[in-house]
């Protein structure tokens, strides 16, 4: 059975930082891309990034552009999320998500979620 556990969110003042991580358990984690999506309260569920089993390839929504990173480490079979200069509207309840497909690249289509973390940025 495939699991995907998040942990990290919390609460972080406006422009401050706050890392996501996802732990993956019950498939070949390297053989899956792997993405972060984000739910805020009424709004749907948005892509936020999106990384190849290598990590060689990354895309960004262009509203997290330049502030947040995704990354993982196939040997701890996690992926990250490095999230800086944080905006009260980066809040919501963030998830990670692995592909359906055993590609290696993104694809769209997503095989499993993780229950998801709240982020929360206010001062």
């Amino acid at each position: 059975q495939v699991q995907l556990v998040e942990s990290g969110g919390g609460l972080a003042q406006p422009g401050g930082s706050l890392r996501l991580s996802c732990v993956v358990s019950g498939s070949t984690f390297s053989s899956y891309a792997m993405g972060w999506f984000r739910q805020a309260p009424g709004k749907q569920r948005e892509i936020v990034a999106v990384i190849n089993w290598s990590g060689g390839s990354t895309s960004y929504a262009s509203s997290v552009k330049g502030r947040f990173t995704i990354s993982r480490v196939n040997a701890k079979n996690t992926v990250y999320l490095q999230m800086t200069s944080l905006k009260p509207e980066d809040t919501a309840v963030y998830y990670c998500a692995q592909d359906k497909t055993p590609s290696g690249s993104w694809y769209g289509s997503v095989g499993y979620w993780g229950q998801g973390t709240q982020v929360t940025v206010s001062s």
